[in-house]
């Protein structure tokens, strides 16, 4: 692995591993709309300078087609995801509530095993059930930890699935309008319908930000904005199974994190459902290898439900 990847992966897993931190201390005082629309405007138009480069070099010229599709990817993101996740984060401990989104891979895997060609192995499914048994230690709702909430909980669980389809969604025309063009515009058209939302509802536009600007320009800038520069920097040198080793490191992460700023104690069950989620992150990302590798050979892929595919089969080659 080239060291600059290296870089960019231990980047990005620092900045997402402190968001739920940041994020958390920046709520207290700011409202969840204003936060959100600010902090993705902020992140979109840091990758804005490196979209426009991309579309020149690509000589792509968008169209009202593709302003329509960055529109409703922004929205699922941003007014959507990015909501739930900011009301989770001031409705959980950090700790917990970061841990939690680290799901968000094994759905984004469900949802391209039914609308791609993405398959469902029975190794899959085996990552799900861990995962989903990680979430549940994580939260124990039996006997919640003080400082988490049902709600919260909740929260993280639809954020996540709608990051995960925002993810998927992503990816049908990523290689045509280019990675920092698509997310750039996809967080600005978001941002900016959140912010209408807020005007609309009577909401505060930047009430409380002075008082807490380095936690918005944090979240905005460094996480936001770097953080994600550096996650698609490591894909553009590497490849997504390799970046995603980023969400891998973030469990173990920011845990610790929330515990030096935040003073969170992380009880027996943040332990078992931590290292739940870690070994559900491995098996999905060793099991996606698996499957990619299989393909590029014209091995056939055997799924748990449905039929078995070849990558010569899906061109037609006989």
């Amino acid at each position: 692995m080239k060291k600059s990847v290296i870089v960019y992966i231990v980047m990005t897993a620092f900045f997402f591993s402190t968001m739920n931190v940041a994020l958390k201390i920046a709520g207290a005082d700011i409202d969840p709309l204003e936060l959100t629309y600010i902090r993705f405007l902020i992140g979109g138009l840091i990758l804005l300078p490196l979209g426009i480069m991309e579309l020149r070099k690509n000589h792509v010229r968008l169209n009202l087609r593709d302003l329509g599709y960055l529109l409703i990817l922004g929205i699922i993101c941003i007014p959507v995801s990015m909501l739930f996740f900011q009301y989770s984060c001031n409705h959980m401990n950090a700790s917990t509530s970061a841990v939690l989104f680290c799901i968000n891979p094994l759905f984004t895997m469900l949802f391209a095993c039914t609308m791609s060609n993405e398959i469902f192995t029975s190794r899959r499914l085996v990552a799900v059930v861990v995962s989903l048994a990680g979430f549940v230690f994580m939260v124990q709702p039996w006997n919640m930890q003080a400082g988490n909430t049902l709600s919260g909980a909740l929260s993280m669980l639809l954020a996540a699935i709608f990051f995960s389809l925002y993810s998927v969604l992503g990816k049908k025309n990523i290689k045509r309008i280019g990675t920092f063009a698509q997310t750039s515009l996809a967080f600005i058209f978001g941002s900016l319908v959140l912010m209408v939302i807020v005007m609309v509802t009577g909401r505060p536009l930047v009430a409380g930000v002075a008082d807490n600007l380095p936690a918005v320009l944090y979240v905005g800038i460094a996480v936001t904005g770097i953080g994600y520069l550096a996650y698609f920097l490591a894909i553009k040198n590497s490849d997504a199974t390799t970046a995603s080793i980023a969400f891998f490191l973030k469990p173990a992460i920011a845990p610790i994190v929330a515990v030096i700023v935040m003073g969170d104690v992380l009880l027996w069950n943040s332990f078992v459902g931590i290292g739940l989620i870690l070994v559900a992150s491995f098996l999905n990302m060793r099991e996606s290898k698996r499957c990619a590798e299989l393909k590029a050979k014209g091995e056939p892929v055997k799924a748990l439900i449905g039929n078995d595919i070849n990558s010569k089969e899906e061109k037609g080659v006989a």
